[in-house]
């Protein structure tokens, strides 16, 4: 017996092993069980309501966010999305928590193209209300006050339809703008009742025949409704400017399809120019019918802009017909977008800063600049961009990549595969379940309400109180580890209607090549 003890023993303890062990099996599954419930239902984070449990795993390395983004900025691992800093300011701000940071500035403030707002030795207060910008020409009978930082366009079928509804209810919740993008006016544009501004691409989605032409009927009865403060007509997009888009058939729902007025299944290609114009003077003359046909609504148009030629003729264009756009949206060549080409990404179109200051000096040069509003829009998320940019010629901004970030995109980059982990570009019903509509549209107001608050107290800083006291002194850039110009002597600034006298060296080859009843221009014509 006392050698069959030890055996029963050891029989003994196994038996009891196993026990605990399943015991502790069990508990850990009903705790996992119970995790996994709590992630699926709850409303806050769209990754673990999309994978519960592993999702966690993020989590965790936000935890240690530093020492990780740290090491990938060593290896200039940083990539093509917001950097490290941008990411963190927008998500902070859209969940309402303050943006200061322990141990002072990460930016080498001695290279050679950093940038710097000049601050005032009397700075002043801000401001108890936020300025808007009143967008409205001669021609127009209704005018409307456009907040200093919109969402920009992003169509209905690029997002899910809770990211457009948290985007709307976001802006109508904060007072600002929501731009429909090509993609038409949706039913998730007008639940919530959020300012629209409509676009209108070289497709017409939303207001076409059924041979892809423009239709006046189906515009002015859209255009009109209430909702709609602006109509917008798209020349180029910034991320893939001289090309249209393409919409393979399988992702032509019957639902897209009766919303763009096209075919079910069958492949949409927007076409890279339009039919309704084929000249600078017709351009203009659609524009005054859109105009016309929305009620007397502001009418404007964007553009990457290219040649500086061809942005000329078009105000050569304005001054023969005396119609003016009420706004003109300048989109740079650094805008995002989940579908484009990436050599078009990448070297077609001019960066924002280029384009927008040529907006804006062709147009005070011909004395048409205090007639027309100029937007903004590529790659804008916070209040120093948004004083830069008013700075360099706009009078307004758009943002589309930080406001998807405000409603939860982590920038996964694959929004053109339709699996966003999150439920921000894609179609697919489980993944847009993830974003809970009423959290994230407080995040979007959060995040416009903050950043725009950010730019007014730098302004303050800068002893002004209101946009149209900046002036291109007070934005610098280095030229060197020791010297810094102001935008004053780096660029050439017009001067009112100095086109039409002696026009400037710098521009006479391009104002002489620019005609108002052509595009078309031989090379060697225009800079």
């Amino acid at each position: 017996m006392k050698r069959q003890l030890p055996i029963v023993n050891v029989v003994s303890g196994t038996s009891t092993g196993k026990k605990v062990a399943q015991v502790a099996a069990t508990a850990s599954a009903l705790g996992l069980g119970a995790l996994a419930a709590w992630d699926y239902t709850q409303k806050k984070h769209a990754i673990l309501r999309n994978y519960p449990v592993v999702g966690h795993a993020r989590y965790l390395l936000e935890s240690i966010r530093p020492e990780i983004q740290q090491y990938f900025i060593e290896r200039n691992w940083d990539g093509r999305p917001f950097n490290r800093e941008t990411r963190t300011t927008i998500y902070e701000r859209a969940k309402g928590i303050h943006s200061e940071q322990a141990f002072g500035t990460e930016r080498d403030v001695e290279r050679k193209d950093y940038e710097a707002l000049v601050h005032s030795a009397v700075p002043l207060s801000n401001p108890r209300v936020p300025p808007k910008v009143r967008v409205g020409g001669e021609k127009c009978t209704q005018p409307y006050d456009v907040a200093l930082l919109n969402v920009s366009a992003m169509s209905f079928g690029s997002l899910s339809d809770n990211a457009i509804r948290a985007l709307n209810k976001g802006a109508a919740m904060g007072g600002f703008a929501h731009d429909t993008g090509e993609g038409a006016i949706t039913p998730y544009h007008r639940e919530f009742g959020g300012d629209l501004i409509w676009e209108l691409g070289s497709a017409y989605f939303g207001a076409r025949t059924d041979d892809g032409h423009f239709d006046p009927d189906k515009f002015a009865e859209k255009s009109q409704d209430p909702q709609v403060k602006m109509t917008s007509l798209k020349l180029s997009q910034g991320a893939k400017p001289g090309i249209g888009g393409v919409l393979p058939g399988p992702k032509v729902s019957k639902e897209i399809a009766e919303i763009r007025g096209i075919p079910v299944a069958e492949t949409c290609i927007s076409p890279p120019n339009h039919s309704v114009f084929t000249t600078p003077i017709e351009l203009m003359q659609f524009i005054d019918r859109m105009r016309e046909l929305s009620g007397g609504k502001p009418a404007g148009f964007k553009l990457c802009v290219g040649s500086r030629t061809e942005f000329l003729a078009m105000c050569k264009a304005m001054i023969e017909t005396g119609i003016t756009p009420d706004f003109i949206i300048v989109d740079g060549s650094e805008g995002g977008t989940g579908a484009a080409p990436l050599e078009f990404e990448d070297n077609v179109g001019l960066p924002l800063t280029q384009g927008l200051m040529t907006v804006h000096n062709a147009l005070v040069g011909t004395g048409l600049r205090d007639k027309i509003k100029v937007g903004a829009a590529g790659k804008i998320a916070s209040g120093s961009d948004i004083v830069k940019r008013l700075i360099q010629g706009a009078d307004y901004t758009n943002s589309a990549r930080a406001m998807m970030m405000a409603i939860g995109c982590i920038q996964a980059m694959v929004c053109h595969t339709g699996k966003c982990p999150v439920g921000v570009a894609t179609q697919n019903p489980r993944r847009t379940r993830a974003l809970d509509v009423a959290d994230k549209a407080e995040r979007v107001k959060n995040y416009q309400e903050s950043t725009v608050a950010e730019a007014v107290r730098i302004m303050a800083s800068m002893g002004i109180t209101h946009p149209d006291q900046l002036e291109p002194t007070m934005l610098r850039r280095n030229i060197s580890p020791s010297e810094s110009w102001s935008y004053a002597k780096l660029y050439d600034w017009l001067e009112p209607g100095e086109l039409l006298g002696d026009t400037p060296s710098e521009w006479a080859a391009d104002w002489a090549a620019a005609r108002p009843d052509t595009f078309h221009l031989r090379w060697g014509q225009s800079r």
